[in-house]
């Protein structure tokens, strides 16, 4: 029997991590499905997640002679000691607030990428075949469901769409993330000829107008915010780094104009609800600046500006190591001047960073920000090296801006849809850093004690 993965990329057997075949095999279907079937079918991409994280994770330990001293190791193990040492010292000091046992689940789920990395073995064509995947469930997810044409319908119509994902934020960033993912590998869709090339081309049309239309009708003003500058922002990138050997700057222009295209011609049709959306809290903004919090009215806007002024008092005291898991709960719980309604009717901080600093204190923000600049030197080092592809690695830059900008404004880290498209990315971005450490013997992090090992 062969590798699965020489059986994609015939010429990268070299690259791919000493584990037995059987394994190979079973990590793989264990990516696939969880890639395919966590929007379609969640329970069984739930568990084949969990497995493909385990025996990645083990297969990694076991056989990764020159990744198991990876920064993303040490870190999943920083991260689960913050999480301890955090239960510990809110378990000393408010025992009435902390669960019996610390949940070391919250942060390290977010890490199922080690597993997912390990398994798609350095491979190009395996990471575009499970991102693939991903958006084509996505694809199913909002067509497929008794009941979703009709959202389609009142969302075309002006009114918010609202799928059967969670909600209509988490929706978005979905049709977001796709969208964004759609205009950097547009190349890979549309050059060439022959009849094969052709349907590339229509199923590329076809999911691009979707997930599209899927941003206009979900009416995220986050989403809007951080695609707008998406648009700028990632064609100016390629401009600036790419080479005309190395980055398909024509094919990322195209993609990235039809985005621009797109998103404008559905705020024209759409420009009553636009309108209203974008100006429903423009004067909640300006009472916060002006520190009225008092008189805010209790609105989507409202609501977040209320809980983040409260967290940052919770942050204030205890900085380093904040409350615990139940955080970001206890903040509005137990906030006195907190409105009845915004205690009713709101669970979480809206903002993952907010609700780490709350939880973990600064000791998890540093881990997690340490993890974001592993991922993206990495990715800058794999793609000057010539192994991650540029089209690849200007995704990786797009989905860091977007992701970046929308978890200001809701937890998707803190939601298994975020954790879902978060691992996706990073690990397809981390397979292609390791294969960059073992071809070339470097290191993201310099390595102390040994000059030689540098970036």
């Amino acid at each position: 029997m062969r590798h699965p993965l020489t059986l994609l990329e015939p010429g990268t057997f070299r690259s791919v991590w000493p584990s037995p075949l059987w394994l190979c095999w079973l990590g793989l279907l264990f990516g696939v499905l969880y890639a395919g079937l966590r929007l379609l079918a969640p329970d069984v991409g739930d568990k084949a997640g969990t497995l493909m994280a385990v025996t990645g994770l083990f297969a990694v330990l076991r056989w990764g002679r020159h990744i198991r001293g990876s920064a993303a190791l040490w870190l999943l193990l920083a991260v689960i000691v913050v999480q301890l040492v955090s239960w510990v010292a809110g378990y000393l000091h408010h025992p009435e607030w902390m669960s019996d046992n610390p949940q070391l689940d919250r942060l390290a789920k977010w890490f199922l990428f080690v597993g997912l990395a390990w398994w798609l073995g350095g491979s190009t064509r395996a990471t575009l075949l499970l991102w693939g995947l991903a958006l084509t469930g996505l694809i199913f997810i909002v067509f497929w469901p008794e009941g979703s044409l009709g959202v389609w319908q009142r969302g075309l119509q002006g009114h918010r769409a609202d799928f059967s994902i969670r909600n209509a934020q988490h929706d978005a960033m979905l049709f977001g993330t796709g969208l964004i993912g759609l205009a950097c590998f547009a190349g890979r869709c549309w050059r060439g000829e022959g009849v094969l090339v052709w349907g590339r081309r229509l199923l590329w049309s076809l999911a691009f107008v979707i997930c599209a239309l899927g941003v206009v009708i979900s009416q995220t003003r986050a989403v809007w915010l951080a695609l707008l500058v998406i648009v700028f922002a990632i064609p100016l990138l390629a401009i600036l780094v790419g080479r005309s050997d190395r980055f398909p700057l024509r094919w990322v222009g195209m993609g990235f104009l039809a985005t621009a295209v797109l998103i404008a011609i559905g705020s024209m049709l759409f420009h009553e609800p636009v309108s209203k959306r974008l100006a429903a809290e423009s004067r909640i903004i300006e009472q916060a600046m002006e520190s009225d919090w008092k008189t805010l009215p209790y609105s989507s806007i409202g609501n977040r500006l209320l809980t983040w002024r409260a967290a940052v008092d919770w942050i204030a005291e205890r900085p380093l190591l904040g409350w615990g898991e139940e955080g970001r709960s206890l903040v509005i719980e137990h906030t006195d001047w907190l409105p009845e309604y915004t205690r009713e009717h709101y669970g979480h901080l809206h903002n993952t960073f907010l609700e780490i600093l709350v939880g973990y204190g600064l000791l998890g923000l540093a881990v997690v920000l340490a993890l974001i600049a592993w991922i993206g030197l990495g990715t800058w080092h794999a793609w000057r090296a010539g192994i991650m592809p540029g089209d690849m690695a200007l995704f990786g830059a797009g989905f860091f801006i977007f992701y970046v900008i929308v978890n200001q404004f809701e937890a998707y880290g803190s939601f298994w849809t975020g954790v879902y498209v978060q691992n996706l990315v990073a690990g397809g971005l981390v397979t292609h850093i390791w294969r960059w450490q073992v071809e070339t013997g470097r290191r993201v992090f310099p390595s102390f004690g040994n000059k030689e090992k540098r970036d």
